[in-house]
């Protein structure tokens, strides 16, 4: 079974195998409120822990999203880019 954790800067990772997904928590989405823009990194990108690699957009405001540890991105939810609200 994946085992998930979380960070305090509310995002979280799922471990499944050698298989990170990263994510963040539905405290961060409720205070958010409607997402209107997701800014994604490219797969093949390095990232390294604590860095900035993601942006959420609301009505609200925009919020970065942080690498909760270092390594390459594999993939991304592109379906998130166009309809983000199924964050």
């Amino acid at each position: 079974m994946p085992e998930t954790r979380f960070t305090k800067d509310h995002e979280w990772v799922r471990r499944d195998g050698a298989i990170f997904t990263v994510g963040i928590t539905n405290h961060a989405q409720a205070a958010l409120g409607d997402l209107v823009f997701i800014e994604l990194p490219e797969p093949g990108r390095s990232v390294e822990a604590g860095e900035a690699c993601a942006v959420v957009e609301s009505v609200k405001a925009a919020s970065d999203v942080f690498a909760p540890m270092s390594g390459t991105i594999a993939a991304v939810n592109g379906a998130i880019i166009e309809d983000p609200a199924l964050v």
